[in-house]
């Protein structure tokens, strides 16, 4: 047979495929992977009566790139149903994660047989879920919980009933040791409890996020999307320089288009969404309407401003002054941070994968392996936004305040009153007259 360039041995009197990519020695697949795109061309067309031979690496770039087209279509859709859809989306998406992740532990310790813990792994789920969004209801629903009396017993006590609630599961665990499975059913608790903390405290963050402003929830995860195709575009068309073993088809020239990409991306996408307050408005609750509402004056991050051009870059742009909004810098940062630090959770993922000796957490979607394969960066990134936020955007928030003063006993609130008119009148804000 002849040689391509990329070192892969073909036979063109055959008319079929001869050689798919899984029966290619490891060498030859590493090979195809480094030669740049002339190389893998090269492969691509023997054909004889109308048939050709077409290498699978092709095919699982438009499998990709298909799949990868429809879920970005339903996750705009999702944007338009609304805050809520979303939310829903971000718990659905945590179910299967965690679902995922607890199966590789079921199936590599062999522990389907160990007595309640299946019941249990999930009944932990449901626990932290519980504690989780009950804080949250607590947060952003104050009004609507203060209007019903079977709430207000549930918020007052809620953490008191997720205690409650989680140690009815410990002491069910610790019912159902066995003797001889001690320390693998130790093993699946450990296991439990991680993926507990990576996938529902993860999620958690996103949520809160997103109450922050729709902006602060779309911009990170499309960052992280936008790097994650054109690191893999960049990769598949010219990366030829290997750029961690952990996962072997990453190159060091996919990586760095993919910054550069993701940076320009975040900036642009930043602009557009900056304009609409749908976006840019933090979600709340409105009890009189029973909705979500994104109604507001945009802060200050979103309002345009006019930034004076760094003179080395003036004499290339032509422009001393630039018109932007605030929000466009920050998303720099988030930009730098999905596209440089993001990939390591991707990493962290891959050798796990490779730790338990299995290719993708699941097969739900063709070409891409389970959820998890393409949320593993998502939970590093929320985390980063959320300590972002809280570290150098957000202040206090009157309507929170607000919010939380209505729920208290009229004698406490008139005395933050007096207390709140006080101060007013030794600052100087109230009249000394208004006294009394």
């Amino acid at each position: 047979g002849k040689k391509s360039r990329a070192g892969l041995t073909h036979d063109p009197s055959l008319s079929h495929l001869l050689l798919s990519w899984f029966q290619c020695s490891q060498e030859h697949r590493t090979a195809f992977n480094r030669y740049p795109l002339p190389a893998k061309i090269a492969t691509l067309p023997l054909c004889k009566n109308g048939d050709c031979f077409v290498c699978l690496g092709w095919k699982n770039w438009w499998i990709r790139g298909i799949l990868t087209l429809a879920m970005i279509s339903v996750f705009f859709l999702i944007i338009y149903l609304g805050s809520f859809m979303l939310m829903l989306l971000v718990l659905s998406i945590q179910v299967k994660c965690y679902h995922e992740i607890i199966t590789i532990g079921y199936r590599v310790y062999h522990s389907y047989d160990l007595p309640w813990f299946r019941s249990l792994s999930w009944y932990f789920l449901l626990c932290v879920n519980y504690f989780f969004y009950g804080e949250t209801v607590a947060d952003y629903f104050a009004t609507f919980v203060q209007r019903r009396e079977q709430l207000q017993f549930l918020i007052r006590y809620h953490r008191f009933i997720s205690f409650a609630l989680y140690l009815t599961g410990f002491c069910m665990f610790v019912l159902s040791l066995v003797k001889k499975h001690y320390r693998l059913q130790f093993y699946m608790f450990a296991w439990t409890h991680v993926t507990l903390l990576i996938t529902v405290t993860q999620s958690h963050l996103v949520i809160q996020n997103l109450f922050e402003g729709m902006i602060w929830f779309l911009v990170p995860i499309s960052s992280v999307i936008c790097n994650d195709i054109t690191a893999y575009i960049f990769g598949f068309f010219f990366g030829r320089t290997p750029l961690i073993k952990l996962s072997p088809k990453k190159t060091w020239e996919g990586f760095i288009g993919g910054f550069f990409s993701t940076v320009v991306f975040g900036f642009i996408f930043s602009y557009f969404l900056a304009q609409h307050q749908y976006f840019v408005c933090p979600v709340e609750y409105n009890s009189e309407t029973n909705r979500f509402v994104t109604e507001c004056e945009p802060s200050e991050l979103f309002q345009m401003k006019k930034y004076s051009v760094p003179p080395l870059l003036q004499a290339a742009l032509g422009w001393e002054t630039v018109n932007m909004y605030p929000f466009q810098m920050h998303s720099i940062a988030l930009s730098t941070f999905a596209s440089l630090i993001g990939p390591f959770g991707g990493f962290f993922a891959s050798g796990f994968k490779r730790a338990f000796k299995i290719k993708d957490f699941a097969d739900t979607i063709p070409g891409h392996g389970g959820i998890m394969d393409r949320f593993d960066c998502q939970y590093l990134m929320a985390t980063f936004v959320h300590v972002y936020i809280t570290s150098f955007i957000r202040g206090p928030n009157p309507s929170k305040l607000l919010k939380q003063l209505l729920i208290l006993q009229p004698e406490q609130q008139l005395s933050v009153y007096k207390t709140l008119k006080s101060h007013l009148v030794e600052k100087g804000i109230l009249q000394p007259s208004l006294r009394g």
